[in-house]
């Protein structure tokens, strides 16, 4: 799970002139206003991270972060529609697809990079997790947002649960998010303002939701065609309107995932809802006590394949019919492309082993998630410029500090010297550092590093005082060892529009009919 030299660059850590060229005026100037914020707390973060860190707290901020993401939710949200649930269902598909393509929006919207490494060291089990932008925190505004919707249920007049019951889910609750939250921090994934943001955001989603969410599931349910089809012109209306980002990142990419998967609950339920008759709302039929354990077990596993058989099917498919199709559209000149997404027109056909950051891993992949999560210290911690943006970011902040040097303002303090490796790598050590420390870190850089490598200390900064004609030397070097990104194709945004629309109605259309077909089902 290290890093490596085919990564994606970290997104959003370019140079001022880059984001100025390619931000009309009303997004570059809040950038430009909220970029010093966020360099202000690094050296914090990175004093707070050295002073708690322990081996034990990386396993375990590095395994619930796992609980956050869109992964975690697409796999077990199918659960709530096949155990009796859908209302449920349907409010937290509504929540997390709100949070995520809302908190991506801003992301793209702003294109604000995440703290820098160093002072900060990344600890993750993602090797994605560099690659979008830091603000909002996705993360927060998930956990956020699935966490005020359960208290208000749990809290609501309505709630059928004893006492104790509902004593012990709060306090499941509140570990759950306290745990996601202040792991972004732990991690170095994400600054307060990040977070911060993110938790505003995803308090307002869950406290929509559970106000006005009945109003609109019985709007969902009791809709006419014309009513049904103009939500769904809205969410894609919503994708297609998503801001171009400056830099190549899969923000995009999970916006359109979750609003496919909204559009796919939506129009699914509304359907389903007139040919289950007899079922209150919709409901799949579902009983415990008439199924027992063993056959809800086999009924969720064999639904939780339909879903991969779907996505396995579907997408390859789609790769191959798509192009011609877009080929035709952009002759008649009906399509309206987006920044970093090649025409079809460039290219014959869409190679079968693309590396995707999905939401939904392929079937091919579980093994691999389920051994990574039985063994949570298997997570990467690397230090200093992960990739292409990153080494941007760091020529950017050393010009800023030679700008500074030579007006004689705001000059760093000289940073202690420590032991390097033979290869150049600092020798990580217990060592105290200050805050003046951690910020003539900044913008020096360092070698990345695997987890297997590393120790639980923070660097001492060993590097001595900036040569900047060195490194203006070296700069052509830097960028050689750091490939591009791998090239994105426009059929797939359409691709992933459909797949993930289609999930949905695979769970609750096509699923119970399996179910009862195969002896699954309640009667």
């Amino acid at each position: 799970m290290g890093t490596s030299k085919t990564d994606q660059p970290d997104a959003g850590l370019k140079s001022l002139n880059h984001y100025s060229s390619q931000l009309p005026l009303w997004r570059y100037w809040p950038r430009q206003k909220l970029i010093p914020l966020i360099r202000y707390e690094t050296p914090y973060l990175a004093w707070v991270q050295e002073k708690v860190r322990t081996p034990t707290l990386d396993s375990y901020f590095a395994f619930t972060a796992n609980l956050g993401t869109h992964t975690f939710f697409m796999v077990f949200l199918p659960f709530l529609f096949w155990c009796g649930s859908p209302s449920m269902g349907r409010g937290l598909v509504h929540i997390l697809a709100s949070g995520v393509f809302w908190s991506g929006f801003l992301k793209d919207l702003l294109c604000l990079p995440r703290p820098l490494s160093p002072p900060l060291q990344r600890i993750t089990m993602s090797g994605s997790a560099a690659l979008e932008y830091g603000f909002p925190s996705t993360h927060s505004t998930n956990a956020v947002s699935v966490a005020v919707y359960a208290l208000a249920l749990l809290g609501s007049p309505d709630s059928t649960l004893s006492a104790q019951v509902t004593f012990s889910l709060q306090a499941v609750t509140y570990i759950y998010v306290v745990s996601i939250v202040l792991g972004r921090l732990y991690c170095g994934m994400h600054g307060m303002l990040d977070c911060t943001v993110g938790c505003a955001m995803g308090a307002a989603i869950g406290l929509i939701q559970f106000h006005y969410g009945p109003a609109f599931e019985e709007f969902i349910l009791s809709a006419s065609l014309k009513e049904i089809s103009l939500l769904g012109l809205l969410i894609i209306s919503l994708v297609r309107i998503h801001p171009e980002p400056a830099d190549d990142c899969p923000c995009f990419d999970d916006s359109v995932a979750f609003a496919g998967v909204m559009l796919g609950v939506d129009v699914s339920s509304w359907h389903f809802a007139d040919i289950w008759v007899g079922y209150p709302s919709g409901s799949i039929p579902y009983d415990l006590e008439t199924m027992g354990w063993i056959k809800t077990v086999v009924r969720l596993v064999m639904g939780v394949l339909c879903v991969f058989a779907w996505r396995t099917v579907t997408k390859p498919a789609l790769l191959r019919i798509l192009p011609p199709i877009f080929r035709t559209l952009e002759k008649l000149g009906l399509l309206l492309p987006r920044r970093f997404f090649t025409a079809a027109s460039k290219y014959t056909t869409v190679p079968s082993n693309l590396k995707d950051h999905d939401v939904l891993p392929d079937i091919s992949d579980i093994s691999n998630i389920i051994t990574t999560m039985r063994h949570p210290r298997r997570r990467a911690v690397s230090i200093g410029p992960q990739s292409e943006a990153d080494a941007y970011e760091t020529l950017a902040y050393r010009e800023k500090r030679r700008r500074e040097s030579q007006s004689g303002s705001n000059r760093p303090s000289p940073v202690a010297e420590g032991p390097v490796k033979s290869n150049g790598t600092p020798v990580l050590s217990r060592k105290a550092a200050s805050l003046d420390d951690y910020e003539g870190m900044m913008g020096r850089g360092s070698p990345s590093s695997s987890g297997a490598d590393m120790t639980f200390d923070m660097p001492t900064t060993p590097f001595p005082e900036l040569d900047f004609e060195a490194e203006e030397r070296d700069e052509k070097e830097v960028f050689s060892q750091i490939k591009k990104p791998r090239v994105r194709y426009d059929v797939e945004v359409v691709t992933k529009l459909v797949v993930y629309a289609g999930i949905p109605w695979v769970v609750i259309e096509v699923a119970p009919l399996l179910f009862d077909l195969i002896g699954l089902g309640t009667q």
